[in-house]
């Protein structure tokens, strides 16, 4: 028998659909609507994060159980527990689409351990009111790619929902990958996410755009109490100083991403937690060669919306959207103004110290602005592998040339015969500036390296990865995943044993689907 510390605050405090019939349609007056998961035919555990169990207060020897596989199948509904599915609405792809909502997902209960609380969430467990004309099923294609990379993140130091568990559901799912009108059976998943909640941007949205000021001040009270309580002022301030909090930890989510060059793909507001962690893992990717342009999600191929250099921009877009959502509780459009004007400027001297961080420079001088900017340039003149680029420039010692500095970072080009010329003459020009300034340091060659190497990644949950993980499970062999698990554990260890993840995107990974090509459809 699974013990764990079961509570319902959200489905006790907040608006319940009083409509119980689980079909497609608009919810009025709810935060939510009660559902009950579809029971899969045969599930079968394929792999567990025993660290996200801990945090649950789930033993091993639970993890081994019936019962676990069951519950975390959405074959069995614990006793006393509501499943339910969240009401939301959203900004897609910079429109207003109205009522949106869990259309896949299916919130189980919250667990309290250790004084925290965290909520736990089925995606891919089948049809809500919000599912619209779709099945609220997942595959296994999306579902490992979520799994991994959720912890991923975690252990990059990203704030980011967990992941559970991954279980094969014994069912196929119909698919069209591409939306090109091909579509083919694929074997179905369910993941178990878990957040401290799963709030968004686009649950304000909603009762804001319908103007139902009751319930968009009880799930902002809701929201405040339970998760910012550090906010303790009264009227109007009070949700001044919330939307503040939220536009803080959205721009500290988005450097990290910056950092790391993780490009999420489906920036809506409807995808932006109002705790600033990253969730809904789509059509997800990390720059491969650095390129501010580019993005993973082929519905976004054309005008690039949320493209990797856009992030930021994207961002502060959605606190605008939050921000009229939050407006009808403020009525005062200058003190959301001034936290909306300075996003871009804390963001921007953020990332510059973010950047100084990534290249190992400690002491400030007027050239390290121009520095970063002339980098930036310099590695989109051919391709260049971001997260290489930055662990090999470690290695550069104070009394290197630049054309030894060109020849360490070497291996993070794709096409070394292109750095010639004027390319060469421009990374010459870099290496030689950067050297200088790194000769201003008073740390090592050796400390530099080591405080770099804690900020730079070595090993990143790359597209071509989750690939081949992806084309092994859907021949019943999860070692890929459980290695992919263990490597992404220590993303800044060495690992020498796991070397061969530590490469650049593969030739045949270049323009294959999964890879290079990623659709929403999971």
């Amino acid at each position: 028998m699974m013990y764990m510390n079961l509570r319902h605050r959200f489905v006790k405090e907040l608006s319940a659909d009083i409509d119980l019939n689980n079909i497609s349609r608009q919810v009025k007056n709810a935060c939510f609507s009660f559902v009950t998961p579809k029971i899969p035919s045969q599930p079968k555990l394929i792999h567990v994060s025993n660290e996200v169990a801990n945090l649950l207060g789930i033993t091993e020897e639970e993890i081994k159980s019936e019962e676990f596989l069951a519950v975390f199948s959405g074959q069995k509904v614990l006793k006393d527990t509501q499943p339910y599915a969240m009401c939301y609405a959203g900004h897609q792809f910079g429109n207003w689409a109205g009522q949106l909502g869990d259309g896949r997902a299916i919130n189980l209960f919250e667990v309290e351990n250790n004084s925290n609380y965290y909520t736990l969430q089925l995606k891919g467990a089948g049809k809500t009111p919000y599912s619209r004309n779709a099945d609220g099923l997942a595959v296994l294609r999306s579902s490992i790619r979520e799994h991994l990379c959720s912890e991923a993140m975690h252990y990059l130091g990203i704030p980011t929902t967990r992941s559970l568990s991954l279980i094969d559901s014994g069912d196929e799912v119909l698919r069209d990958v591409m939306y090109n009108g091909n579509p083919e059976y694929e074997k179905g998943a369910i993941v178990c996410r878990v957040a401290p909640t799963f709030i968004r941007f686009g649950s304000f949205e909603i009762f804001s755009a319908r103007k139902d000021i009751e319930n968009l001040k009880l799930l902002a009270d809701f929201t405040i109490k339970h998760y910012f309580p550090e906010i303790v002022s009264d009227g109007k301030l009070k949700y001044i100083e919330f939307f503040k909090s939220v536009a803080d930890k959205t721009r500290i989510m988005i450097l990290h991403w910056q950092r790391v060059g993780f490009v999420h793909g489906v920036m809506n507001t409807d995808n932006m937690s109002i705790l600033g962690i990253t969730i809904d893992y789509g059509p997800y990717g990390w720059l491969e060669d650095y390129n501010s342009n580019w993005t993973p999600n082929t519905t976004d191929n054309q005008f690039k919306r949320y493209a990797f250099g856009n992030q930021p921009k994207i961002a502060l877009w959605n606190l605008f959207q939050f921000a009229n959502a939050l407006y009808p509780l403020i009525d005062d459009a200058k003190s959301l103004e001034k936290i909306l004007n300075s996003f871009e400027k804390k963001y921007d001297e953020d990332y510059f110290n973010m950047m100084r961080e990534k290249l190992g420079l400690k002491i400030l001088i007027k050239d390290d602005i121009k520095l970063i900017g002339e980098l930036e340039k310099v590695m989109q003149l051919s391709e260049t592998d971001m997260t290489i680029f930055f662990r090999e420039l470690s290695l550069l010692k104070k009394t290197s040339t630049p054309g030894c500095g060109i020849s360490i970072v070497n291996n993070a080009f794709y096409n070394p015969k292109e750095i010639n010329k004027n390319i060469l003459k421009e990374w010459q020009k870099w290496f030689a500036h950067y050297i200088k300034i790194i000769n201003y340091e008073k740390d090592s060659d050796e400390e530099r390296k080591t405080k770099m190497n804690k900020i730079n990644p070595k090993y990143v949950l790359r597209n071509y990865m989750a690939q081949i993980a992806i084309d092994a499970a859907n021949n019943n062999d999860y070692t890929v995943v459980n290695e992919l698990y263990e490597v992404l554990k220590k993303p800044y260890n060495e690992q020498s044993n796991h070397e061969k993840w530590y490469a650049k995107r593969p030739d045949w990974a270049k323009e294959k689907i999964g890879c290079s090509m990623l659709s929403c459809s999971s």
